[in-house]
């Protein structure tokens, strides 16, 4: 994890050492409130979601399954 200014942005790292950018965290204000931005290699940015529910946990969840899975 690293950080930049309100951003946290994730990455992980597989056993050979690379590491994949996963997702973008904003800090909005509390503890409770992030705004999240998927990686999109494609076009190595982040874009950002809308949940209406759900945590961070839940956002490491879906990314982690979408990411590293079909590492």
């Amino acid at each position: 994890m690293r950080y930049h200014g309100q951003f946290a942005y994730i990455a992980g790292e597989l056993t050979d050492g690379e590491r994949l950018p996963l997702l973008r965290l904003r800090y909005g204000g509390s503890a409770h409130r992030w705004g999240t931005a998927l990686y999109v290699a494609s076009t190595n940015s982040y874009e950002d979601q809308l949940w209406l529910t759900g945590t961070v946990e839940d956002s490491f969840d879906l990314v982690c399954g979408l990411h590293v899975a079909n590492a």
